[in-house]
Formats: C-alpha cells, structure tokens, sequence
C-alpha cells in the first residue's frame, strides 16, 4: 500500500513536467496570500496608499516565492548569487508590472461610475478586483515563464550574446 504512495512521492517532486507547473503554482498560491495578506493590512489597518501597500505586498510575496521556488518547485542547482541575480531582475518587472497594473486597472474602472460603485458595494476596496486580476495576468504570463526558463536555469549568458559563426 505504501509504495504506490512513494511512487507518486517521487513522480510529484521531479523536475519538469506538468507537477513543476503544478508545484510553481501551489507556490505562487502562497506568495499571492503572502502579497495580499501585507497589503491588506497596511490598507486597512494602517490606511497605507493602495499602490504603496501593492508594492510592499508584492516585495513581500515575492521573497515567499523565490524561497519557494529554488528550493522546491525548480529544484535549482545554480549558484544562488547567479539565481538571485536573475530572479532579482525578474521580479523587479514583475513588481513593475503589478504596481502599475493595479494602479492603471483601478483607475480606468474607477471613471466607470456603475465598475466602481458596484465592486465598492461587495469588495469593500474597490481595488482588490483589479489586484486579482493583474496578479493572475503577470503570474502566468511573466513570472512562470521568466522563472522556468531564465532564472532557475543554469545559462552560458556570456556564450549567449557571443558572436554566432
């Protein structure tokens, strides 16, 4: 009976595959509730700007999810200074990307007076809507892709930018 369950044990915590993605996500779940938690907080417990709090929460989370992801979802044998170098500037536009996201969703909904006055009415904070939406945008789009093929792998970046013959 155990060994079936050592068997998928092992099959879920290998590199690559669909439980990599599997694995990246769960850890992007906890970076996200990690983001949303500190910026929740300082939003409503110490009335912190939304695009202020987003930024601390995305700093936060993204610590989470680096944590996370070398040790455990991309199983990383790179050197860590290279890793954090890379993930550094990954994150760098992914904190960009959510900040100013947020900020240009909440925005442009906020001029839609029926947008605005309805998410107000049922989210309190009008602008945990655009939020989510921004952070599964770049989540995706970015920051899977960026950590999957750039971050966590070991590249010849000095080979990379060599003149081919």
């Amino acid at each position: 009976m155990g060994n079936w369950l050592r068997k998928f044990a092992r099959m879920v915590s290998q590199k690559g595959g669909i439980f990599m993605f599997l694995r990246a996500q769960l850890s992007a779940q906890m970076a996200t509730i990690a983001d949303f938690l500190v910026t929740i907080l300082l939003v409503k417990l110490f009335e912190v700007y939304y695009v202020y709090a987003t930024l601390a929460g995305a700093v936060y989370g993204g610590i989470v999810n680096c944590v996370i992801n070398y040790k455990w979802t991309f199983k990383s044998d790179g050197k860590k200074i290279y890793v954090a170098v890379k993930f550094i500037i990954v994150w760098f536009c992914s904190i960009w990307l959510n900040t100013w996201g947020t900020y240009a969703l909440t925005e442009s909904l906020g001029k839609i007076p029926w947008v605005r006055d309805t998410l107000s009415q049922h989210f309190g904070d009008f602008f945990i809507i655009p939020k989510v939406v921004v952070s599964i945008i770049v989540a995706l789009f970015w920051n899977y892709n960026m950590q999957r093929y750039f971050v966590y792998r070991n590249l010849d970046i000095k080979g990379f930018f060599k003149k081919q013959h």
